[in-house]
């Protein structure tokens, strides 16, 4: 039992060599970006808008390689940003946070 929760623990969830957490969060991102960018181009062009669905899919898929390529080299990414995003919401020092 022991070996089964160190092992979870050592190894978090991925989707596509990345951690969830940091999957999710680049996917919303980007996609609520698009959708600004999307509605703003609306807005100022029209229907002749130059906003392609297609850069935001090159742009999910660029930034995902990246953060693969990171959490290839710190397998505990997406927990470390997540304690610096507890860090930040307590409002703890920088010195601290470090």
């Amino acid at each position: 039992m022991r070996q089964q929760v160190l092992k979870a623990l050592a190894n978090p969830a991925r989707i596509f060599y990345v951690p969830y957490s940091l999957a999710v969060i680049n996917f919303a991102v980007q996609f609520i970006v698009f959708i600004v960018v999307f509605i703003i181009g609306l807005i100022i062009y029209g229907a002749d808008s130059w906003i392609n669905p297609l850069y935001f899919l090159i742009s999910v898929i660029v930034v995902h390689m990246i953060l693969a390529f990171f959490a290839k080299r710190e397998p505990q990414l997406g927990q470390i940003i997540s304690a610096k995003i507890q860090l930040i919401k307590k409002k703890i020092p920088g010195r601290l946070a470090a």
